[in-house]
């Protein structure tokens, strides 16, 4: 699965070549610096390892400076090991948006807006009791049930109730690459991804 990382821009929309008018999520992918490369004979898995966006080096700890030191870089917000790249990589490569091309397709990775403590309705799409007659008291947006009484006199594991909702890893798999801007390292994809504006993603062949 090799890619890149890359922040959320926002949303746009342009026109194809058939006059329709195609929703998109504008992302910056890249420039990435490869900072590690892990070898089966050292680490014991092959992998290697980018970083993405400026940090002040007075916010990076002394630990992770003399990381990005050792590959001849400037200290980085985010750090990301990726498997599955086909070509050779050494420390202090920069791979940039050029490493996709137009009309691919790619899968998305990244963090779900976080909603908060929400009930079942929002949570799970639960109707809720839209009746108010024969005595309807304050029961409108309740699960209702949540099992048996006297056996098993418990609640089954995965029984859908109220409780987190977002903030969690979610992958969109199939977007297609709709343009490239490769002079600011811009990225168009057909569709939403997860996340909110100026969040991390990882871009996936």
């Amino acid at each position: 699965m090799p890619g890149l990382i890359g922040k959320k821009i926002g949303m746009t929309s342009i026109f194809d070549e058939n006059g329709k008018n195609v929703p998109c999520t504008v992302i910056q992918a890249g420039p990435c610096v490869v900072t590690q490369v892990k070898t089966v004979d050292l680490d014991g898995y092959a992998a290697v390892q980018l970083a993405f966006d400026e940090k002040k080096e007075k916010r990076t700890s002394k630990a992770m400076a003399g990381h990005f030191s050792k590959a001849n870089t400037t200290p980085k917000r985010k750090v990301v090991e990726l498997k599955g790249f086909v070509k050779d990589w050494s420390p202090g490569d920069v791979i940039t948006v050029d490493y996709f091309k137009e009309d691919t397709w790619l899968d998305v990775v990244g963090i779900s807006k976080g909603k908060g403590f929400q009930g079942v309705v929002k949570r799970y799409g639960f109707k809720g009791v839209n009746d108010a007659t024969h005595g309807q008291h304050n029961r409108l947006r309740a699960p209702g049930s949540l099992g048996a009484s006297s056996y098993p006199s418990r609640v089954f594991k995965g029984m859908r109730m109220a409780g987190q909702m977002g903030n969690a890893k979610v992958k969109v798999l199939n977007l297609r690459i709709v343009k490239l801007i490769p002079e600011n390292n811009l990225l168009l994809l057909k569709g939403s991804v997860p996340g909110s504006n100026g969040s991390y993603l990882i871009i996936e062949k």
